[in-house]
């Protein structure tokens, strides 16, 4: 007789068993995408839909599919139109948004700060954060939101390693502004469903236009006492701002593409990882044997591993747990392009502009490549089974030269996280509070956040 505990099956929407109408379609993207999927989305490997409001869509579902259309064939493929509306606004000419010359000189830039010596030497000031922010959990006695605490504790590495702590502004404000960026100009205005022209005006853009101001601001800021110390010939460190300051000029970046591309660290940097950290602690506590196996393999580890750069490979059972986490709940969940020039994939005929999503959210629960696909199973991702996941059916990170430059980086700073946590605390959900349920923002959010109690181990 098997015993084996069942693995926890979290909230999400049950796939559509009809199309919805236009209506109906524009309200359910403006609230919430993730509830638009049906049946075949999570189970063919592909659909083409040949006519349609901003003309043909192909999902891709197909690892090979996916592979053509975000390596092989890459050139053939631009950011697509309705995605470009969403983040251009916030975003500019940052390196998630900006395309050609622009995108290949800020990649250009930015590698050397996330080459395998940069990201060993983020490992020791990323744990002194995470202890220091562990600490508010020792007088923590009231429910409180787990998903924004984590917002705080990735800003704060963030802030500490990629800009040696020299971020302007009120940390405090700053997970309370990214929200209201985040609820605002980070989601689909249904105007841009309906193809209307530029110059019409996004109301939900024009509410988040305070918030956006707010980063701006920040980030100029930001700049110019960092270049001050520069221009005084000061000891600067050598980090990302520094860098990127670094490489303003002449067939370098512009100064606007600098700013650019701080914000969009500042801004999509963290949240991405803190909304994965949320999402991974809640998961663990609906699932007590899983909780119990990371928390003993972070008792040993902490304890045992003193160089925090060691703990990644340290701790299995830890990473499995984040890796399931963000296939159930992708950061990114959509990954959107458009085809340039016409052509043909095997039996597929892909027109010149047609919308092709690759999907996450739907790749990472397909019935044809995941067993028991709306299940938490970290041992999916356990060192033994991970020659069974596909390289292209799991995209936390995304894929091809556009992949997430900052992945390593990430990974490192979860396991770390999630070790100086979990070796300290048992998080689980206050009692009386709802299921947390996936909204897509520009992430994958809880909505009303993560409403959990603490308490020492």
């Amino acid at each position: 007789m098997d015993t084996r505990t069942q693995p926890f099956v979290p909230p999400a929407p049950k796939p559509r068993t009809a199309p919805p109408s236009f209506l109906q379609m524009v309200r359910i993207v403006y609230r919430n995408p993730l509830e638009l999927w049906g049946e075949p989305s999570y189970n063919q490997p592909w659909i083409h839909i040949r006519t349609g409001v901003g003309g043909p869509l192909l999902i891709a579902n197909d690892p090979a599919l996916v592979r053509h259309v975000l390596v092989d064939n890459v050139k053939n493929y631009k950011m697509a139109r309705v995605r470009q509306k969403i983040l251009r606004p916030i975003l500019r000419d940052g390196l998630l948004t900006a395309e050609g010359e622009v995108w290949r000189r800020s990649r250009k830039a930015m590698a050397p700060v996330f080459t395998p010596r940069h990201i060993a030497g983020f490992a020791k000031p990323m744990l002194a954060r995470a202890k220091e922010f562990a600490g508010r959990y020792e007088t923590r006695d009231a429910p409180f939101d787990l998903s924004y605490d984590m917002t705080q504790l990735t800003y704060a590495i963030l802030a500490e390693t990629l800009f040696t702590n020299e971020i302007a502004g009120d940390p405090d404000r700053f997970g309370d502004r990214v929200e209201r960026l985040l609820q605002t100009m980070g989601r689909v205005d249904p105007l841009d469903l309906l193809a209307a022209p530029d110059w019409l005006p996004r109301i939900t853009r024009i509410r988040g236009r305070s918030a956006l101001a707010f980063f701006r601001g920040i980030v100029r800021e930001t700049m110019e006492m960092r270049r001050a110390r520069l221009e005084r010939g000061d000891d600067v460190p050598e980090d990302f701002l520094t860098l990127l300051l670094q490489a303003e000029k002449p067939g370098g970046l512009t100064r606007d593409e600098v700013e650019d591309n701080i914000i969009t660290f500042i801004g999509a940097g963290h949240e991405t990882t803190a909304r994965a950290l949320g999402w991974t602690l809640y998961l663990l506590s609906q699932a007590p044997d899983e909780r119990t196996r990371v928390e003993q393999e972070a008792d040993r580890v902490t304890a045992t591993v003193s160089d925090p750069y060691r703990w990644l490979d340290a701790m299995p059972y830890t990473r499995a747990a984040f890796e399931e986490a963000m296939r159930l709940y992708p950061p990114a969940p959509s990954i959107n392009r458009e085809a340039i020039a016409a052509e043909r994939w095997g039996d597929l005929d892909i027109a010149a502009g047609t919308q092709v999503l690759v999907m996450p959210w739907t790749l990472h629960r397909h019935r044809a490549y995941w067993e028991k696909p709306d299940a938490f199973m970290p041992e999916r991702f356990w060192p033994e089974n991970r020659e069974a996941i596909d390289r292209y059916q799991y995209l936390p990170f995304g894929v091809g030269p556009r992949i997430c430059i900052g992945a390593a980086f990430a990974m490192q700073e979860a396991v770390i996280a999630l070790g100086v946590l979990m070796s300290r605390y048992r998080f689980d959900m206050a009692p009386g509070a709802p299921e947390p349920w996936p909204v897509q923002r520009l992430t994958t959010q809880p909505q009303g956040g993560l409403q959990m109690v603490v308490k020492r181990r």
